[in-house]
């Protein structure tokens, strides 16, 4: 295997877990938007795959992998009154204000990989100001090398714009990057541009469903540190 200079992460189901930190938002954008109709957050959670009464996602939701407008684009059908562009601002306000849940500690996971020499990046279908935000709640937005969301400027995955544009930016060829995410669309983008790939099951992803598009399926990224030995070892 190719000598791994640089680790780019997915955000939310791999930085922090899924559930725990986006079951919360979505219930509130839920009740926000269905301002008290028991129908209209009925039509909304279902179009989300989001289930009201268990706060958990379907698997395919497209809140797991989808950018905001591609969210947004399928509410709006429920939301005559809104456009567009006013339902992405008002879910990334929302957003930027959400509870963060750490899958690992993540000050402590990031600066041991910094001190392996790795360059870090984080590449996410969330927008980019509510990206930062969160990695700034948890204190480690300093810690990332290349920070991208969807709307600055190199597209959203699978596409795979966001992560060649790090590995260009760092100076690395994109065999040398280890691309980690829990669903299908971060390793589908991860093998477009080149990378290795890593998929972790702190999302609703199963390890069946990642297990053909990945190197490597771990339990999550905590574990990235032992694996790296094995992979320079081997």
């Amino acid at each position: 295997m190719a000598v791994i200079r640089g680790v780019l992460f997915d955000k939310d189901g791999t930085l922090f877990d899924f559930h725990a930190t986006w079951s919360r938002w979505s219930a509130a954008l839920i009740a926000k938007l269905a301002d008290g109709s028991a129908a209209k957050a009925a039509e909304l959670a279902q179009a989300m795959a989001y289930d009201l009464s268990t706060g958990r996602f379907g698997r395919h939701s497209p809140v797991i992998a989808g950018t905001p407008p591609e969210i947004a684009d399928l509410l709006l059908p429920h939301l005559p009154d809104l456009n567009l562009a006013a339902l992405v601002t008002q879910m990334n306000l929302l957003a930027a204000r959400a509870q963060m849940a750490e899958a690992v500690p993540l000050a402590p996971l990031l600066a041991r990989l910094r001190a392996r020499g790795l360059r870090l990046g984080l590449a996410t279908n969330d927008a980019e100001v509510p990206a930062r935000a969160h990695l700034a709640s948890v204190g480690v937005a300093a810690l990332f090398d290349f920070i991208a969301g969807s709307d600055s400027g190199h597209g959203g995955k699978p596409a795979p714009g966001m992560l060649l544009a790090f590995a260009a930016g760092q100076g690395l060829d994109p065999g040398e990057v280890l691309m980690v995410g829990d669903s299908a669309h971060d390793l589908i983008a991860g093998r477009a541009a080149g990378m290795m790939t890593a998929g972790v099951l702190t999302g609703p992803a199963t390890a069946d469903d990642l297990a053909p598009l990945a190197d490597v399926v771990l339990p999550d990224i905590g574990h990235l540190p032992d694996w790296l030995d094995l992979n320079a070892a081997g």
